[in-house]
């Protein structure tokens, strides 16, 4: 890999958690599958830019903010965001609309305004293009910024690496100097004061000072540790169960669909270095999950030929040797227009009443008794019933 080699943080990320990952996503350039954490995650900071898109106080109309999140929430398809279901969209999409409520309620009095949102940068260092993306960058005064990154997962947590590598981007970086003496003449030297992650559902934040110098320096050394291996092509697998599971590269992955006579052969003359040591930690789990599954199928089976018989004889319950059985009838309900269930809640002011449109939450609100007749009705109407019969099994007292 000759020439200045493009490196991030998350590229970083990536190469820790499997090199064979990293080259499959940006090496041969395979795009992952959307993932809806992302799509969510994007809307909101495109909302925190809109909200601060003046970079001075006052905050446009908190309704103006909520139709811009709602277009562009709404540009993209529930599968393009990677939502399993409409459904689970509009659970996404209520979920924005509660964070951005309670994030202006809470800081729309804020007199500290930022110099700068989505602040790109690249910086060419040790044989490395380093790109930078900044949430939002806030003058404290004094010549000292404050660098502050937005999280939108279910926990905040500090990331050193992050951190320090902020830290390395933004210390005497030009781009940032012109930006703060626009705005503040004043201001003689520019420092980096802190890094702050503030996480959006809670509202929570945390402010970090900068690392020392020794940390910076460990820090670096690990960086062009990483970014040598990546020029050197050491791309061996990394496997590990809960990584593996959720990798989008995993039915392309030589550890992952390699069996047990095949690993003798896996080594690294395909990747450009030593011969890899045979494993397939998968291999034992996949012959378990197998016969499991081979098990449900058949208990599937002998359940639907017990209760087809029951049912034919009018029997609710019946022994066998060992075990015996009782038949139970449930009803069960479903709304299979999802997005037709979604718009009349809307269009009956019941959206609220169900925190997240699912299945549990709608039936609760059909037996809640505080519909008035007509929404009942209505509501009802969508509803679809079927009857199912299921049987418990219980080992026979001796």
């Amino acid at each position: 890999m000759a020439g200045k080699l493009s490196f991030s943080y998350s590229k970083m990320g990536m190469y820790k958690e499997c090199p064979q990952k990293y080259k499959f996503r940006y090496v041969l350039k395979l795009p992952e599958k959307p993932k809806y954490y992302f799509a969510f995650g994007s809307a909101l900071h495109k909302a925190m830019e809109y909200l601060y898109s003046s970079l001075k106080p006052p905050f446009p109309p908190l309704e103006t903010v909520l139709d811009f999140f709602e277009k562009d929430w709404e540009s993209t398809s529930y599968a393009d965001k990677g939502y399993a279901s409409k459904l689970k969209e509009s659970e996404g999409y209520l979920e924005g609309v509660r964070i951005i409520k309670a994030y202006y309620a809470k800081h729309v009095t804020d007199t500290l305004s930022p110099i700068a949102t989505e602040f790109r940068t690249t910086v060419d260092i040790d044989g490395l293009s380093v790109i930078g993306i900044v949430d939002r960058i806030d003058y404290l005064g004094d010549g000292k910024v404050s660098i502050l990154d937005y999280k939108t997962g279910k926990k905040i947590s500090r990331e050193p690496d992050q951190l320090m590598m902020y830290q390395k981007l933004m210390t005497g970086n030009k781009e940032l100097e012109n930006i703060v003496k626009a705005r503040h003449p004043e201001a003689e030297k520019i420092e980096f004061a802190n890094m702050a992650f503030y996480h959006l559902p809670s509202l929570d934040s945390q402010i970090f000072p900068p690392a020392s110098k020794e940390e910076m320096d460990d820090f670096w050394a690990r960086v062009l540790g990483v970014a040598a291996d990546i020029k050197a092509g050491k791309f061996a697998p990394d496997p590990g169960e809960t990584k593996c599971r959720f990798c989008d590269y995993k039915d392309m992955c030589p550890v992952w669909r390699l069996s047990p006579a095949d690993e003798q052969s896996f080594g690294g003359e395909d990747y450009g270095q030593e011969p890899l040591q045979p494993q397939n930690p998968m291999a034992e789990l996949s012959s378990k999950i197998d016969a499991y599954g081979k098990a449900l199928d058949e208990a599937k089976k002998l359940e639907k030929e017990i209760i087809s018989a029951m049912k034919e004889n009018s029997l609710n319950r019946h022994f066998g040797k060992n075990f015996e059985v009782s038949l139970h009838k449930t009803r069960n309900i479903d709304f299979k227009d999802k997005e037709k269930t979604v718009q009349t809640l809307k269009s009956l002011n019941l959206l609220g009443k169900t925190l997240v449109p699912t299945l549990g939450t709608i039936k609760a609100l059909l037996e809640s008794g505080s519909l008035t007749p007509e929404q009942h009705k209505i509501l009802f109407d969508l509803a679809e019933f079927t009857e199912e019969y299921k049987i418990i099994c219980s080992k026979t007292e001796d």
